[in-house]
């Protein structure tokens, strides 16, 4: 491959495929992972799926799905979130998509989100910015927290889930008393892809696992988002939270998870 946008067409067929199984499919057979969470059936299908479709058409290229995990080369891997947002999908609440991006040496590459259910399609690719269903998209310019809109991630479930839910009920009740509005889509990509689009002017997600996070951090990047951790430092594989939203509405958010970090600790 010359460039990671050669591998857009193939990454484009790969999406659509799951995004048809979605608007097609049923759920299925449920598997409890933890608790309060749960996988489809269909996700299990439509991961094995586009991992072997992705296979045959990039076989030098590794891959890590939400469900079954990694195969092949680490350092540049297809990152798959078959439906991310399961609980709404099975609700048939619209907020649900499909996450995949392009990943080299942890760094998210390419990236390409499907609401199957919106007729929304973001792509992105490193150094050439955003697009929604082929139109360039960049950020909001809001640059106030009053004017704000902010999406949050879901509250924790399963092991340690009070002890997370703390500093996320801080989070909400100074995000109440400070934004516009406060929004829990139940989707870490639909959030990313919404901030990208300037639908939303922040999101923070407490968490960071690849699969939820990879497609939409390279969309929201080059769609002129800052994403970092809680220190304000690059966003990267390693951090254990997301935060992102335009260069002016940053800083607003870096003070106010501090001190909703601060009354935590308390």
């Amino acid at each position: 491959m010359s460039t990671y946008q050669d591998l857009l067409p193939v990454a484009t067929e790969a999406v659509r495929r799951a995004a048809r199984a979605m608007r097609q499919g049923s759920p299925g057979v449920l598997t409890l992972k933890g608790d309060r969470d749960v996988a489809s059936e269909l996700d299990f299908a439509i991961e094995r799926d586009v991992r072997a479709f992705l296979a045959a058409e990039t076989p030098g290229i590794g891959f890590l799905g939400e469900e079954e995990g990694d195969s092949g080369r680490a350092d540049l891997r297809w990152v798959l979130d078959p439906i991310d947002g399961t609980a709404n999908f099975l609700r048939r609440l619209p907020m649900c998509a499909v996450s995949l991006a392009l990943v080299h040496q942890n760094n998210p590459v390419l990236g390409m989100i499907e609401l199957p259910f919106l007729g929304s399609l973001y792509t992105a690719v490193e150094g050439c910015g955003a697009q929604a269903n082929g139109q360039r998209i960049t950020v909001s310019k809001v640059d106030l927290l009053k004017d704000a809109i902010v999406a949050i991630g879901d509250y924790a479930v399963g092991a340690g889930a009070e002890t997370k839910n703390a500093l996320r009920l801080a989070l909400t009740a100074q995000l109440a008393s400070r934004a516009q509005r406060v929004r829990m889509t139940g989707s870490a990509a639909l959030d990313l892809a919404w901030l990208a689009e300037g639908r939303l002017d922040a999101a923070i997600t407490l968490s960071n696992h690849l699969w939820d996070m990879a497609a939409g951090i390279i969309i929201a990047r080059e769609a002129g988002a800052f994403v970092v951790d809680r220190q304000g430092n690059a966003h990267d594989s390693t951090s254990q939270e997301t935060l992102a939203a335009s260069p002016l509405l940053m800083p607003a958010i870096l003070d106010l998870y501090r001190s909703a970090a601060a009354e935590v600790a308390d």
